[in-house]
């Protein structure tokens, strides 16, 4: 369906490690391809995840590629999630709430935040820093956005039905 076709390029995905002499290098330089498509021309890439705190970052070349599991919304108990989704304009917004801080770069367009009962616009630039609220992402605009995500694990609230990580990945 054309309408189901990424708007945005692949993201390249670098990946730095050490070898087995303690020597600083890239480990995979590649074009990110663990991508989901959760709605007509939505785009879900994971980049990487983390499963413990402190996250492990072992020595050696043969390290998992942490960007090629399949996660659902939120990170593992204790971890992060990273990715970057594209946003069609007239997305579908989704109301969903993690217990997770997210940490929301604007890469390109812009998107909107909509909440209980409030709506806040991000631009191209934007940080955003969401701290378990109930929110839904909205492209209203007429053109494609890229927004990059890193969700970190945190706290239970109490309240209502959050998604966890074994959720569909919006």
């Amino acid at each position: 369906m054309a309408n189901d076709k990424p708007k945005f390029p692949p993201i390249r995905r670098v990946v730095t490690g050490h070898d087995k002499a303690n020597v600083a290098k890239v480990l995979i330089d590649a074009p990110a391809t663990n991508a989901k498509y959760p709605d007509s021309g939505v785009v879900s890439t994971l980049m990487w995840i983390t499963d413990t705190n402190p996250a492990g970052i072992a020595v050696g070349e043969n390290a998992e590629d942490m960007g090629a599991r399949i996660v659902g919304t939120a990170p593992p108990a204790g971890g992060t999630r990273c990715c970057v989704i594209d946003f069609p304009p007239g997305n579908h917004p989704h109301m969903h709430r993690t217990e997770t801080i997210d940490y929301v770069f604007v890469i390109e367009g812009e998107i909107e935040m909509d909440m209980d009962n409030s709506t806040v616009k991000l631009k191209q630039g934007d940080v955003l820093i969401q701290r378990g609220t109930n929110h839904a992402w909205a492209n209203r605009s007429n053109k494609p956005a890229r927004v990059a995500f890193v969700l970190v694990d945190g706290q239970p609230l109490g309240i209502g039905k959050p998604v966890t990580g074994a959720a569909s990945a919006r």
